[in-house]
Formats: structure tokens, C-alpha cells, sequence
């Protein structure tokens, strides 16, 4: 399809779709593309956004991606829709905040069976922050088991949307995506901004390409780009270079004549080095560029830190370029390099979140033939020494010595957890094992339409440290809701707590790559599951190898490798 060049800004839409994991958002996303006509029904396939082989694989959105759809409203006017698709787990939610930058409005897409989720509030507020119009859709209308009319009355209860603002789709069937297409057009307003001011181009994200270079993802938010005939400059470092190629989506690459002022595309700059551009930068013209540049984003803090490092010492260079290239497709990786005494040169790597953490080792495993060893994942904890100053470690292995600290701090969470009513019981005894404290309960099922009890669902909120639910609090509580409840968590701050070093000695030379830092009471009992767990794995030598769990120079449990 062939955008005509002349399209007013008024004819242009620029959203984005947000909902909790699972939801239908990839499928809402595949019926928009169809309907459309973007896409040729013969090329068309199931989560056609979500163009990973993992994406595909655990039926989740990764990576967030861009497309232009064009819809002709029934007065035969002819509407551009460029829309961002976001990833909906809480892993990835520095993706989801990119987008919503990029856009005056997003779809809030809900599902008619199981109802409002614990990511689905904390993207709503995303929203909100940004000024951007919600269109709230209640989605999965065909199920069986659907309650449309009680989840739209959610939605009111909880987001203040009037009754004729929630739009019923299926995005499986198609049936309600016109009107919400119509909806979009109506609602949503058309993006600001001047062509004729001077260029500046908002990339909200990027990836490489061995003969492109970097390529840039931007919304023009003023001025006109125009071909490749002029230079262009990276603005936060004064960087030029000669655009090799510009287009817009459809959903391929397609090369274009121009971008102007509120339209989605990308552009191909030819640079080889990839920590010359950023997301969040701004692009601009490098004769007579803007005066300021555009704020951004707010920098992705890693919740979760891991050692990295390659199987074979040899692959180590390749994995520095690995990591380089990565970060272009994923701004919120953060690395620096370390050598451990065990496992040689490595990085130190920050994630989002166990998630997010498993998706890249799984990626620089497939897209760069890798074989690669994670450490066990940890916390940034905060560290006042006996001079008053404070000092922040991520690797245990970097613990100043017990007598020159005064207090150790841990990051604390706030925990959203929405379950059905039946299971409070069972969260509540979960969570107070895992030192959570309660903050409030809200039932969020209203009215007469819910009489029995074991429908109603409840919004529970407690404070707890990020290492108590950092490796399998997830797992346990769908285990104990039987997969019904949904989590959502953001930091809060640190908080004081009683904390130590726990290391691991084979055949007495301690291992850095197996410290951890747990809270005291517990040093014992895990200290003790590590050995008895590495008896098991190490192989038997020609002598005895004693393996060993040490706090502060005092071993708290002892196993042996026997001799053969």
C-alpha cells in the first residue's frame, strides 16, 4: 500500500497497544494488519509482530515494533495509524515506556475472561503519566467463560471510563475491530508538531544490520526529513553521518521519499559503531540543526545482576561484540567487565528481571553461537561504611570486610498481587514467609452482578525485598492460586537489614562465583543446601575434597567429595 505523500498531520494517529501477558494483544495486533489490508491475507500468520524465534516460541512480545496501517473511514477519508506493539510482561516494561513516548494514545486491551491483571494497572498509569488517551477494549468477547459486562464495569470501577468509552472485540474472530479502528481515528488526537521547524527525530528504538549499520526507529516530532540527500547528526554527541536509507513499516522495511513531522519510520545512518547511538537520543540536520534536543527517556534501572562469561575463554572477544550489538535491540542492558578467579574474563550484567535475564542469555546463545555460564542472580544492595560514606555493590564478591560496615541496605519492593478471593489465605502465609509486610487489600468486583463469594477477585498490596522474591516467588504464587493470580512489582527504596556474605570453599580455596548475600538468620540452612547440592555435582577425585559454607571466616556446613 502506497501512503500518498500529501496526507494532512490531521489525518495521522500515532498508538500503541498495552495489556497484560496473554491477553490477545499480538492477535488484536494481527486482525488491525488484516483488516487493513496491510498485510496480503496470503502472507499473513499468527503473532506476525512478533518476528523472534522466542517471541514465537513462549507466545510473548519481546521486543516492541512498529507498523503503518492505513484506514478509510466511511466519509472515504483516508487515515494513517503508524502503531507500536508492546510486550506486556512487567520484565519488560522500560519497552512498553519507550513506545508510549512515541504516541498520543494506546489501547488498553483487557481480557473478557480473566479480567484487569496486575500489569494491566501499572501500564494504565504509564499511560496516565505520559497525557496519553486511553481507549479501554475488552477483548476474547467469543469465549465461553466470558464476562464482558463485569470486566467492562472493572474497567469503570478502577479507571473512571464511562460505559460508551469501552469498546467489545474479538480479536480472534475480527468481530468489533472496525469500530475500534473508528474509535482510534475519532478519539485519538493527531500528533503535534511542524513540519517546517528545524528536524528532530525521537529514536525510541533501534537495531543493527551487518549492511545498514545501525538502524534508527524515530518518530519526527518537527521538521521534514527528506531522502538521503543530507547529512544528519546524533545531537547528544555531535556525531554526523550520511543516512544510507529512510521508510516507514508496512510491516517490512519499506524505503520512502520523506518522513515528516508526526509520522513513524526508520532510518538507516551507516554506523558501524554501535555505541554511537542511544535510544532516547534525538537526530537532527548537521547544517542549521534544532536548538535543543528532546528529553528522552528516563534511564532502565536493573532490578537483577548475574556474572556472565563464556564457556571457552577463547569466545570472550566474541562475546564483548555480542553484547555491543545486543544492547542496540535492548537499551535496557547494562554491562562492565570482571574476572573471577573460577571462571576467567566476564561481564557483570544488569536485567529487568529473571525474565529478562533468561531471554538474553537464550539470544546471544542463538544469535551468536555462544555457550555461555551465568552466575546466580543477585541485588543491588546499598552499603554505609564506618566512615559515613555510602558505596553500592551488585556482586557479592565486592562486600567490603564485616568491621568496616556500619549498615547494610536491601531494595524493597511494592508487590501488587490481584487473585481471586478464595486464595487471599495462601498469598498471606507466601508472602509472610518471604518477610513481606501487608500495605492494603481492595476488592475489585462490585455491585450485584458477583454473589458468589469465590468470583470476587481482590487487589492485595504488601512491601518486601527484592531478593525474597527474586528467583522463584513468581512460580509459587501461580502454584498456589492455580495459575489465577498476577503479580506486578516496583522499587520503592532500601531498607535496613541483617545481612552477610555467604561463601562456598572447594578443597579450602573459596569460589567468588558462588557468593552470595543472605540474610543471617538463614545463612545455615542455605549454606548447607549448597554443598549438599555441589557433593553431588563435583566428581570424585584421587583425595578426599571437602566442600565447605563459610560466614565471616567460620564454616556453618561441611560435605565431602569421598576418594575413589
Amino acid at each position: 500500500m502506497i501512503r500518498s505523500e500529501l496526507m494532512d498531520r490531521s489525518q495521522i494517529r500515532n498508538f500503541c497497544i498495552i495489556a497484560h501477558i496473554d491477553h490477545g494483544k499480538s492477535t488484536l495486533s494481527d486482525r488491525l494488519l488484516e483488516i487493513t489490508g496491510t498485510v496480503d491475507a496470503r502472507k499473513m500468520s499468527d503473532q506476525l509482530l512478533d518476528s523472534m524465534e522466542l517471541e514465537q516460541e513462549k507466545g510473548i512480545t519481546i521486543k516492541a515494533r512498529a507498523v503503518r496501517l492505513e484506514h478509510k473511514t466511511v466519509d472515504a477519508t483516508t487515515y494513517e495509524l503508524n502503531l507500536i506493539d508492546t510486550p506486556g510482561h512487567v520484565d519488560f516494561a522500560y519497552e512498553v515506556s519507550r513506545s508510549l513516548a512515541a504516541a498520543e494514545g494506546a489501547l488498553l486491551v483487557v481480557d473478557a475472561a480473566a479480567g484487569i491483571q496486575a500489569q494491566t494497572l501499572a501500564n494504565v498509569y504509564m499511560a496516565i503519566e505520559q497525557n496519553l488517551t486511553i481507549i479501554p477494549v475488552v477483548n476474547k468477547i467469543d469465549l465461553p467463560v466470558a464476562e464482558p459486562e463485569l470486566v467492562a464495569q472493572e474497567l469503570s470501577d478502577l479507571g473512571g471510563f464511562t460505559a460508551d468509552e469501552i469498546v467489545f472485540v474479538s480479536a480472534k474472530t475480527g468481530e468489533g475491530v472496525n469500530e475500534l479502528l473508528d474509535a482510534i481515528v475519532q478519539r485519538i488526537p493527531a500528533p503535534s508538531g511542524n513540519s517546517e521547524e528545524h528536524l528532530r527525530a525521537l529514536i525510541f528504538d533501534s537495531e543493527y544490520d551487518p549492511y545498514k549499520g545501525v538502524i534508527a526507529y524515530v518518530r519526527i516530532v518537527d521538521g521534514t526529513l527528506t531522502g538521503t540527500t543530507e547529512s544528519l547528526q546524533i545531537m547528544s554527541k555531535n556525531r554526523r553521518f550520511e543516512p544510507m536509507e529512510i521508510g516507514t513499516f508496512q510491516p517490512e522495511m519499506t524505503p520512502t521519499q520523506q518522513l515528516r513531522a508526526g509520522e513513524v519510520g526508520y532510518i538507516a545512518t551507516g554506523l558501524k559503531e554501535v555505541s554511537d547511538l542511544h535510544v532516547g537520543d534525538t537526530i537532527s540536520t548537521w547544517i542549521n540543526p534544532a536548538s535543543s534536543k528532546l528529553p528522552g527517556y528516563a534511564e532502565a534501572k536493573p532490578m537483577v545482576f548475574a556474572g556472565l562469561y563464556p564457556s571457552q575463554a577463547a569466545d570472550y572477544p566474541l562475546l564483548t561484540a555480542a553484547l555491543n550489538k545486543l544492547t542496540l535491540s535492548d537499551a535496557s542492558i547494562q554491562f562492565e567487565a570482571e574476572s573471577s578467579s573460577a571462571l576467567g574474563f566476564g561481564y557483570r550484567m544488569g536485567f529487568l528481571g529473571l525474565l529478562h535475564m533468561e531471554i538474553i542469555q537464550e539470544r546471544l546463545e542463538r544469535e551468536y553461537d555462544l555457550q555461555l555460564i551465568f552466575t546466580a542472580p543477585s541485588v543491588e544492595y546499598e552499603i554505609e561504611t564506618q566512615d559515613e560514606s555510602i558505596i553500592h555493590i551488585d556482586n557479592p564478591a565486592k562486600l567490603p570486610e564485616p568491621n568496616q560496615i556500619r549498615e547494610i541496605r536491601e531494595p524493597w519492593v511494592l508487590v501488587g498481587i490481584i487473585t481471586p478471593h478464595r486464595y487471599i489465605g495462601a498469598i498471606m502465609e507466601l508472602i509472610a514467609a518471604r518477610r513481606g509486610s501487608f500495605k492494603r487489600m481492595e476488592y475489585l468486583k462490585h455491585g450485584e452482578i458477583q454473589s458468589d463469594s469465590d468470583q470476587l477477585r481482590v487487589l492485595l498490596e504488601y512491601e518486601a525485598p527484592l531478593a525474597e522474591i527474586l528467583t522463584d516467588f513468581y512460580d509459587d504464587i501461580k502454584s498456589k492460586t492455580q495459575g489465577y493470580a498476577s503479580l506486578d512489582y516496583s522499587m520503592i527504596g532500601y531498607q535496613p537489614a541483617h545481612l552477610v556474605k555467604l561463601e562456598i570453599l572447594v578443597n579450602s580455596e573459596p569460589l567468588d562465583a558462588l557468593s552470595t548475600i543472605v540474610e543471617k538468620e538463614n545463612a545455615q540452612r542455605q549454606g548447607r543446601e549448597l554443598v549438599q547440592k555441589l557433593q553431588s555435582r563435583i566428581p570424585r577425585q584421587m583425595f578426599d575434597v571437602p566442600v565447605q559454607a563459610s560466614v565471616n571466616s567460620r564454616i556453618i556446613a561441611r560435605e565431602t567429595v569421598r576418594a575413589l
